[in-house]
């Protein structure tokens, strides 16, 4: 794991270039809600001139209902029937970023999917940073059955062990997104 990003803009820049040159697999940001996984996959997709997609707003469209929804009236495990689906079309349709739910990567067959079509990309972050984060907006199906921070580390508990078979794993912390862009940057250089 990276912990400080390249602070050399050189060699960020020979970085950027490498990626673009030999890399075609998508980048498939996973872990926990709240962990940046949007923001910094903009800012990531940005630096690589790629495009960026939201898996939760692709299942969105395809649904023409929202997460929420789905869960409420059909049930987790429809929802991640659907993801799975939605996810291998975005891998196939796009080779830049996508950012996926946070229990996407525990489903045996969508994480199967990512590791052997996509470089999969861990972003960790401590809970009470996830909490923090998470608690701005109201649209967590999984939080809104208790105390969020209970939630969040008994997920963290149980996603952890699939969340680890990513190829790459960065920190996600309390400072700017482009920090954790730059260090997936840098780890995905040193894995080419």
């Amino acid at each position: 794991m990276t912990e400080q990003p390249i602070t050399n803009h050189d060699d960020f820049a020979t970085a950027i270039a490498r990626i673009k040159r030999e890399s075609t697999r998508p980048i498939v940001l996973v872990g926990l809600m709240g962990v940046g996984k949007s923001t910094v996959g903009r800012r990531l997709a940005s630096m690589l001139s790629r495009d960026f997609v939201d898996a939760d707003d692709a299942i969105e469209e395809a649904a023409q209902r929202k997460i929420s929804e789905i869960f409420d009236e059909f049930g987790e495990a429809y929802f991640r029937d659907g993801e799975r689906r939605v996810i291998a079309r975005l891998m196939e349709e796009h080779s830049g970023v996508i950012a996926t739910g946070g229990g996407a990567f525990v489903d045996d067959d969508t994480r199967a999917l990512i590791l052997d079509k996509a470089i999969a990309v861990w972003i960790d972050c401590d809970i009470d940073t996830l909490v923090a984060r998470t608690s701005r907006r109201n649209t967590r199906p999984l939080l809104r059955t208790g105390d969020p921070k209970e939630i969040l580390t008994r997920l963290y508990n149980e996603r952890e062990p699939f969340y680890s078979q990513a190829q790459i794993r960065v920190q996600s912390m309390d400072g700017p997104h482009s920090d954790v862009a730059h260090r997936i940057i840098e780890a995905i250089d040193q894995c080419m």
